[in-house]
């Protein structure tokens, strides 16, 4: 039974990451596009490759982004590339679960597809996790990379603030650490590793439960 349950939570993992509007059907080459405090600019893949590779800072978006993120352009980048252990059945769970959705809304505040808007953000952010999750392995740089549509960090509409409230209530400190996108990246796989959830019947406590307990995040570091 708990085989069966689990091949058909991959099943469905799978088939949602790529169950998305034909509009979200390209490569993601605009992970980020900056929509905030009057400022526009879109930072591409290639430039966030060659910072995370090498260290060195070839757009002035990203630039600025480091600079209001909280943290120093090595913290960021040693963040970025440290990877978390997952079971993918796990994450998915997890995802899933009426927990895992609110979860997800509340880390999609204000970044979201570029087109969409927040119509499939949680579509789009939980297809990024899963399919970065399938090696067993997830890190802030592969969710990003994983991304299916360019996304957006929005202070636009009247509705969104361009804020990104890190999942690890308590672990930042400062208002850029606790509301910063890149900050945000830092933190959210090891909020996934945290939440995933182990075994079937644990799945079904957390359907109805409140969202999950953030604390304790294992390793930002």
């Amino acid at each position: 039974m708990l085989k069966r349950l689990a091949a058909g939570l991959f099943a469905g993992a799978a088939l949602t990451a790529v169950a998305l509007p034909a509009s979200a059907a390209v490569d993601n080459d605009l992970p980020i596009r900056w929509n905030t405090g009057g400022a526009v600019w879109s930072t591409d893949q290639a430039a966030i490759n060659t910072f995370l590779k090498t260290g060195e800072i070839t757009d002035r978006g990203l630039a600025s982004g480091i600079s209001r993120s909280g943290w120093t352009a090595k913290e960021i980048r040693t963040g970025f590339n440290k990877t978390y252990s997952v079971d993918l059945v796990g994450v998915s769970r997890f995802l899933y679960s009426d927990a895992g959705v609110k979860f997800l809304k509340n880390q999609t505040r204000s970044y979201f597809p570029y087109w969409t808007l927040s119509t499939y953000a949680v579509q789009g952010l939980r297809s990024a996790i899963i399919a970065d999750a399938r090696d067993g392995q997830i890190s802030s740089a592969g969710i990003l990379a994983a991304l299916p549509t360019d996304f957006r960090l929005a202070d636009t509409c009247n509705t969104y603030d361009g804020k990104q409230n890190v999942c690890a209530e308590g672990k930042c400190v400062g208002e850029a650490q606790c509301t910063s996108l890149l900050s945000w990246y830092v933190f959210l796989p090891a909020c996934i590793q945290a939440n995933q959830v182990a075994d079937a019947a644990a799945a079904i406590r957390t359907t109805s439960a409140p969202a999950p307990v953030q604390e304790p995040v294992r390793g930002l570091w």
